[in-house]
């Protein structure tokens, strides 16, 4: 009966030690700065999960967009090719795979939403009316653009062929005779209108010789000087010389 008594007991201890190990292999509940690292670790994985799906959306865009240029470059009908709207990362990819495959790229659009890439092949570059034109969100015509600078290079090669004629000479309608004939008749007219020529008596003197350099107070000192020693000669006469 005590061996039967002591086999029993010693069930009821193992019993217990197997409940004190899964007691201990229990965590105790987490302390608040337990709670917070626990969180902490958390969000990095769900950032470098977020991380990780993004660069792998990349990776999958690229490789879109380089199958499209492929594409492009491949066919010979094509010249320039529009993109749907994108935004700024996926547009710097498509930059990059246009500039690597040796083509030109060129962004358009006012705002953020609606801003989209233009590829062009090398050989087919826009000129800078293209460009404008698709900046101001037009289509370009190069029949109608082909015309404008026809008119505009005709219009620049007559003023070119004006500056080089000089300054145009403008001829009056009318004669000045012809104007005036009906007032004064036709040989009155012709002699009224006869060159002017210079009169011998006055002779021709040179500008600079014509300007009075002097000031008006002396002007008219001097005036007054001639206009007093006339007065004094006609006061006094000259007596007569005496004969010897």
């Amino acid at each position: 009966g005590l061996g039967g008594g002591g086999g029993g007991g010693e069930a009821k201890m193992a019993e217990l030690d197997l409940l004190g190990s899964i007691l201990s292999a229990m965590e105790p509940p987490p302390a608040r700065g337990d709670r917070e690292a626990r969180r902490a670790r958390e969000q990095t994985a769900q950032l470098k999960k977020l991380q990780e799906q993004e660069k792998r959306q990349k990776v999958e865009f690229r490789k879109r967009m380089e199958k499209e240029v492929s594409g492009f470059i491949q066919d010979s009908s094509q010249t320039k090719k529009k993109f749907q709207p994108m935004n700024k990362v996926e547009r710097s990819i498509l930059h990059d795979v246009v500039e690597v495959a040796g083509l030109t790229s060129f962004s358009f659009g006012d705002d953020e939403d609606s801003r989209y890439v233009m590829i062009f092949k090398k050989e087919f570059a826009p000129s800078d009316e293209e460009l404008e034109a698709y900046r101001r969100g037009e289509e370009w015509d190069p029949q109608q653009a082909q015309e404008k600078r026809r008119l505009k290079e005709l219009a620049q090669k007559q003023a070119e062929e004006e500056a080089l004629r000089g300054p145009t000479v403008v001829n009056p309608s009318s004669d000045y005779k012809d104007k005036y004939s009906h007032l004064i008749g036709k040989v009155a007219a012709k002699d009224a209108a006869h060159p002017m020529e210079a009169n011998e008596a006055y002779g021709c003197v040179p500008v600079a010789n014509k300007r009075d350099t002097r000031s008006i107070e002396e002007a008219m000192n001097e005036i007054r000087a001639k206009k007093r020693l006339r007065q004094s000669e006609e006061e006094s006469p000259v007596p007569p010389a005496k004969s010897s």
